[in-house]
């Protein structure tokens, strides 16, 4: 029976493995590289777990997603003696659980040795790990899982396309890595392997990154959709062409470890699966055990969401969980894979054609949701970004969100059991309830937008023009001085003092009786109706989804608050400038409703020139 290398045991030293080392290993030990010999060392006695987030192997979806038939573990050791023994996890598993009679015992020396350690698989496991019981200090080098399959490995050329913008750190440290790691690997994958960087903001040295498989391509700021776009038409256009390409943010944290498993996951791939989708986690930038997202799905109200829970990579618990959950009828028909780490076949690509020009943001959805395709992902599998509040920007939430479901919907059918006009409506009053009528009036200029048909946004430059008028006008924070600053120039806001504030009080809320709430509902916070002028003053989050209705009630000033950046703004209640916002929606309402049908058939029949090579390679200036 043939075998193959599938996961390194990942060993790293970089600022997420010192701070969350039981991602790798788990012991009250440490395990440190040692410089001088090369070699990571475990440096006490004691046990040390590799059932880990990087280091278990996900036996039950390596056996439904490819032509495995055996697993085994190869390891290195040098040093005191130890006892190597086989762990699994079940759906029930808090802890790894020893696999009785799976061990591999080890005498002291100073040359190393090596244990081939076939594992035990039922049908029960979910993941399967081992542990090393050391009696000192001890060596470990070139140790890995491997598998034995049934058929033949298939044929792979994975391209990797990031986009960048003015991002010259992280995609040249991410460029360094792929180099060192995969190029220079010696493994199977430095063969096969290519690197797209579309320089959107043409700030890095193409010639000098550049080289015989990584490719700097400076270009137009076309967004993530131009970017990743372009990519696209790289890949399919490179010698040999590519068969797979893998989409990944500019702004992330990656480890090459991530990428090979990709590659091998793509050779061991069995018919059923051959044209799925791999979708890679996001875990947090800051707090690296805990994962965000791996699969995502459009709500029916209209909202991306992760298909999981919030889950913690560091209890194995939740590997389990993260390995068997299975999404809702309601999810499967919505889902899609971020392109922060997201590997799509080539041959998708020219069945399904390129994304839409919107240039950023549900560009990945939309193409997720179109394609309709089976999905792959496994612990393991992953970048870390940053998370959401930290990067909230309301041109992007309230026009290019709003503007791009509405016209992906209308073009390529996605998410038809999302009601993007009730997000509309959602987001307008919201924002109004909040004086947040900068913001308000953005997703109006979306709405509008969208009603211009696709004969607007099919021209150049309309989609960078429009994000930076919405980056332009949106509302405008101040550093935390000059907010103080602002404040004490207002009678109303003497009692404001930012050295008072902190975190509970700015994520705060107070509960409603049901009078107060029927009457908030009706008067859109004493705006309509029954207007008040309110008084005083609340301290409320700057992001938009956030509606802390209690705290907001009968206040003539909102003071929104990003800590996380440290900056805010102070808005004022303007009944005025709500009833000019609800006039114009009531219009922009009625010229939907008398226009709708024809908008959708105009959209619907622009989807195949959207999509088409010809028009993007027009649109990027590649023609």
């Amino acid at each position: 029976m043939p075998t193959m290398k599938f996961a390194n045991i990942l060993l790293e030293t970089n600022p997420r493995s010192l701070k969350y080392p039981s991602m790798y290993c788990d012991a009250d030990q440490p395990v440190i590289y040692d410089d001088e010999a090369r070699e990571w060392v475990m440096y006490g006695k004691g046990v040390y777990d590799f059932a880990t987030y990087f280091n278990s192997l996900s036996v039950m979806k390596l056996k439904e997603y490819t032509i495995a038939t055996g697993f085994s573990l190869h390891l290195e050791l040098k040093g005191a003696s130890c006892t190597v023994t086989q762990t699994m996890g079940d759906a029930f598993s808090a802890h790894p659980q020893v696999v009785e009679g799976v061990t591999r015992s080890l005498e002291a020396s100073d040359d190393w040795q090596t244990i081939d350690m076939p594992l035990t698989i039922t049908d029960e496991m979910v993941i399967v790990g081992f542990t090393i019981e050391t009696q000192g200090r001890v060596a470990i080098r070139n140790s890995y899982y491997a598998v034995d399959y049934d058929g033949e490995l298939r044929d792979v050329e994975l391209a990797l396309a990031t986009t960048t913008f003015k991002k010259e750190s992280f995609i040249e440290r991410n460029i360094g890595l792929i180099k060192e790691q995969i190029l220079a690997s010696g493994e199977d994958i430095a063969d096969h392997f290519t690197m797209y960087v579309i320089d959107n903001g043409r700030t890095l040295d193409a010639e000098g990154l550049s080289d015989e498989h990584v490719h700097v391509r400076p270009n137009d700021n076309v967004g993530g959709a131009g970017g990743f776009t372009r990519g696209m038409i790289e890949a399919m256009e490179q010698t040999p062409q590519a068969t797979h390409i893998l989409l990944m943010d500019d702004d992330v944290a990656v480890s090459p470890e991530s990428i090979k498993r990709t590659y091998n996951l793509l050779r061991l791939v069995n018919d059923k699966y051959a044209d799925a989708i791999i979708s890679g986690a996001m875990l947090n930038y800051e707090i690296g055990e805990d994962q965000w997202e791996d699969i995502g799905f459009m709500t029916p109200g209209g909202t991306f969401a992760p298909t999981k829970p919030p889950l913690r990579l560091t209890k194995f618990e939740d590997l389990v969980y993260n390995e068997i959950f299975q999404p809702t009828k309601v999810m499967r028909k919505q889902r899609y894979a971020a392109w922060w780490y997201c590997c799509i076949p080539i041959d998708t690509i020219k069945r399904e054609g390129l994304p839409l020009p919107v240039f950023v943001r549900c560009d990945d959805a939309e193409y997720g949701i179109r394609c309709h395709p089976k999905f792959m992902s496994m612990n393991g599998l992953c970048i870390w970004h940053m998370s959401f509040h930290a990067r909230y920007n309301a041109a992007v939430e309230r026009y290019q969100t709003t503007r791009n479901t509405m016209i992906a919907q209308a073009t390529t059918g996605m998410a038809p059991k999302s009601n993007f006009m009730y997000e509309l409506h959602n987001n307008i009053r919201l924002e109004l309830k909040k004086f947040g009528y900068a913001n308000a009036e953005l997703c109006l200029d979306a709405f509008e937008d969208f009603l211009k048909g696709p004969e607007f946004i099919k021209q150049m430059g309309v989609a960078e023009s429009r994000f930076m008028r919405a980056n332009k006008v949106k509302e405008r924070l101040v550093s935390f001085e000059e907010l103080q600053k602002q404040a004490d120039a207002i009678p109303e806001l003497k009692g404001f003092d930012l050295k008072k504030i902190d975190r509970q009080l700015v994520d705060g809320d107070k509960p409603r009786t049901r009078l107060q709430r029927l009457n908030d509902l009706v008067t859109d916070n004493g705006q309509r109706f029954i207007k008040t002028e309110g008084e005083g003053y609340a301290v409320i989050p700057v992001l938009g989804w956030v509606y802390p209705a209690g705290v907001i009630r009968n206040k003539k000033y909102l003071i929104v608050i990003d800590w996380y950046n440290r900056t805010g703004a102070i808005r004022v209640k303007d009944s005025k400038r709500f009833e000019e916002i609800m006039k114009r929606y009531q219009r922009d309402l009625r010229y939907y409703k008398k226009h709708v049908k024809r908008l959708r058939a105009e959209y619907a029949a622009a989807r195949d020139e959207l999509t088409s090579v010809k028009y993007w390679k027009h649109y990027l200036k590649m023609d």
